[in-house]
């Protein structure tokens, strides 16, 4: 299941709909002792309400069920509970997919026309109105879930558009920098082959003009690549991810990347791209899988990196390219760790910087 989570900086807002449960305790004829112990009631209520902001969609029912027990212990001695239940209305439509909510309003709608039997409320005020006010909350908990879902979709693809927009720069690069360095290299060799002929002519003047003019070559050359690369080197780490997972793609695997991209120093960068693509190389050649996961995380102590293909390995043995890795990656106090179970696992984790 994606991902989601409830904006807390909205909750208070909505807390105002507690009105409908606290004003009628004090225009109805309810004893003092009845009226305390209903509002005592409220603060559990509230956490668990604020639990349920900070719970995902997986754990959302522990809340729920708190909201849920503590109108109906509420409901003997208040009607006006029917304002909690709509509550836990809300994060069942948030939290679950339609054939669950489906299932769990009519559960609650059974549990309202129990409780109004039970208690032998006047009217049928208490379920109709329970069950349209908790049927109406629900709908605004799936339409806030569909819409961070919607979300979540225009923000991929906008990365995806970014990455081929990065990727397509890329290839731009290269195909300059062959032109330019494909020209400039056949004007060097040219050069420096006439420079050799005309000293072994023994015609050192001409021959040192050549080399005048073989030098300005290099140079305008060497200011051309700069300044061809000077955009891309910025774009270090992402780009060269793209690159990967595009060679990884054209020799069958199917390639799939999770997280954010960390902004790294320069050094770390450098050292990350060497020990990512030394990784796939690794894969490609060794590896008989058909998928490879890359996914990236974060927490206060640092980054991870880590690196998985469905290829089955008897043995890891540390060749040069391995060995390589460990002492680029010590040498930043980072580290490279690995499984061998249900295929090859990887991870890269980095400490961050102070």
């Amino acid at each position: 299941m994606t991902q989601l989570a409830l904006e807390r900086r909205w909750a208070w807002i909505y807390l105002i709909n507690l009105s409908f449960y606290i004003v009628p305790l004090f225009f109805g004829n309810y004893s003092t002792l009845t009226i305390i112990a209903l509002l005592a009631a409220l603060p559990p209520f509230i956490a668990g309400y604020f639990w349920a902001y900070s719970s995902t969609p997986a754990t959302m029912w522990r809340p729920i069920a708190l909201m849920l027990s503590i109108a109906s212990i509420a409901t003997p001695w208040h009607p006006g509970t029917i304002a909690l239940f709509g509550y836990a209305g809300f994060f069942i439509g948030f939290a679950y997919e339609k054939r669950t909510i489906i299932l769990s309003l009519s559960a609650l709608m059974a549990w309202l026309a129990i409780l109004q039997w039970w208690n032998d409320f006047t009217g049928p005020y208490f379920l109709m109105y329970g069950s349209v006010l908790t049927l109406g909350v629900t709908l605004f908990g799936m339409l806030e879930r569909n819409r961070q879902l919607n979300q979540r979709q225009k923000e991929q693809s906008q990365a995806e558009i970014k990455q081929l927009a990065q990727m397509v720069e890329r290839e731009r690069i290269a195909r300059d920098l062959h032109d330019i360095m494909g020209h400039s290299l056949s004007s060097i060799i040219l050069k420096a082959d006439l420079a050799a002929m005309l000293l072994k002519a023994g015609q050192t003047e001409q021959a040192a003009q050549h080399l005048t003019e073989l030098s300005q070559v290099a140079r305008d050359s060497l200011s051309q690549v700069r300044q061809t690369v000077s955009g891309y080197k910025h774009k270090g780490l992402l780009a060269e991810i793209s690159t990967l997972a595009q060679r990884l793609r054209e020799h069958g695997f199917a390639v799939s990347l999770e997280g954010d991209v960390p902004t790294l120093a320069a050094r770390e960068e450098s050292a990350v791209i060497l020990v990512l693509t030394e990784l796939v190389t690794n894969i490609l050649r060794h590896s008989k899988g058909n998928s490879c996961q890359i996914k990236f995380s974060e927490d206060n102590q640092g980054f991870k990196v880590e690196v998985s293909d469905n290829g089955e390995v008897a043995s890891f043995g540390f060749g040069n390219g391995l060995t390589g890795i460990q002492e680029r990656l010590s040498a930043l106090q980072a580290k490279l760790d690995y499984q061998l179970d249900h295929g090859c696992h990887l991870s890269i984790w980095l400490p961050k910087r102070t």
